[in-house]
């Protein structure tokens, strides 16, 4: 196996002369989130050919080289797994692809239960592939031999895996299935979403009472403003059930801050008083001035609270359809059809095979498989 390292904007070159010849090439991404606060793309696997390439983005840039051919309608492009990469590529080097291929999203529609690379590679090709670097620290250099190695091992085998996949789909019929899905997945973009709630983004944060939640959004702002300092992962400085225990409990001193399981003593020593002050200030406000967890405006549909109780049963019967036809097909009942779809039938139920098909999220190959049944749901509710 041809491992090349490139580190150097002259090695581009060799990258550039393997793309000219190839029609398929494996692609993954390796990125800095575990460790670091900015999860910034860090390494580039690309098999072309015979020859695995290591391009090392933060020494040279590889849009030049890469851009044009993973645009190029020509050449498909193999990944796994690839929703994340995909806007990574995106945000990092503003390249988006074309003929992309996912072997997880293949994979899924055969009705496989265990999606991840290293299971597929067992079971399909009898490969097994290590773990070791899994949560490594993809931002360090110089990058070490073992984890180069280890890295080149994610696309080395994708064009067997591949070709296995898609082999099996078109014997199914469902190779038309995955060419849908693999179309929509080159439409995703990053997006920084950088007016969500912070709380939105602890699952607990919706059972706190309103005090609690203005504590944990005092607690998350200031983690993130440490991280941000340390470049570290913010759930590397603190966990989020640790931040929970401070808006819960409330610690007024440092002793008590550095009680709470999960506090780092040197951190509440270093960055503690900070985290005290804001939180006396939040406990301060006005009971007006206190935010609590939001909650999304509810119109008359009930669309965006609660809804009604005949848009929850008329979604609990589409659900019923949606799972019997997934067991018929083998498949996993989300993989049919996610249930925010069907949530959205449920509020506006379409009068047709059209209006279906033009529901938000509805595949065509969605409607095609499922629609006449559940139509059929909705015709009897409106009878």
């Amino acid at each position: 196996m041809d491992i090349r390292y490139i580190e150097r904007s002259q090695e581009l070159s060799s990258v550039r002369g393997a793309l000219e010849d190839a029609g398929r090439v494996a692609l993954d991404c390796e990125a800095a989130g575990y460790h670091r606060y900015s999860d910034r793309l860090c390494l580039i696997q690309l098999t072309a050919g015979n020859t695995t390439f290591l391009i090392d983005p933060l020494a040279v840039d590889p849009e030049p080289v890469l851009g044009p051919a993973l645009r190029d309608e020509k050449i498909e492009v193999l990944m796994h797994g690839a929703d994340y990469d995909v806007r990574l590529l995106d945000r990092d080097l503003g390249v988006g692809l074309t003929g992309l291929i996912d072997t997880q999203i293949a994979a899924a529609l055969l009705g496989v239960e265990s999606l991840g690379l290293s299971a597929l590679l067992q079971g399909q090709l009898g490969v097994t592939l290590s773990k070791k670097y899994q949560k490594a620290d993809w931002a360090q250099r110089p990058l070490p031999e073992p984890m180069r190695e280890y890295a080149a091992m994610d696309t080395v085998y994708l064009h067997g895996l591949a070709a296995r996949l898609l082999a099996e789909l078109e014997e199914r019929g469902r190779l038309d299935w995955a060419r849908e899905e693999f179309r929509e997945l080159e439409k995703v973009r990053f997006d920084a979403n950088g007016d969500r709630d912070p709380v939105t983004r602890v699952k607990v944060a919706r059972d706190l009472d309103s005090r609690e939640v203005d504590r944990l959004r005092v607690g998350l702002e200031w983690r993130d403003r440490v991280a941000r300092e340390l470049d570290r992962a913010p759930f590397r400085v603190v966990g989020d059930p640790t931040l929970v225990e401070v808006a819960t409990r409330r610690p007024r001193t440092l002793e008590e801050l550095q009680g709470i399981p999960g506090m780092n003593r040197s951190l509440a020593e270093r960055e503690g008083k900070a985290l005290l002050d804001r939180l006396r200030d939040s406990d301060g406000r006005p009971d007006g001035e206190v935010v609590g967890y939001p909650r999304p405006p509810r119109d008359r549909s009930g669309v965006g609270g609660r809804p009604p109780p005949e848009v929850e049963a008329r979604f609990t019967r589409l659900k019923e359809v949606r799972n019997l036809r997934a067991a018929e097909l083998g498949l996993a009942r989300g993989t049919l059809l996610p249930n925010g779809v069907l949530q959205i039938l449920a509020e506006a139920p379409p009068t047709g095979r059209d209006d279906l098909a033009a529901t938000a999220g509805m595949r065509r190959w969605q409607s095609e498989v499922l629609g006449d049944a559940l139509l059929e749901v909705l015709r009897k509710d409106g009878s």
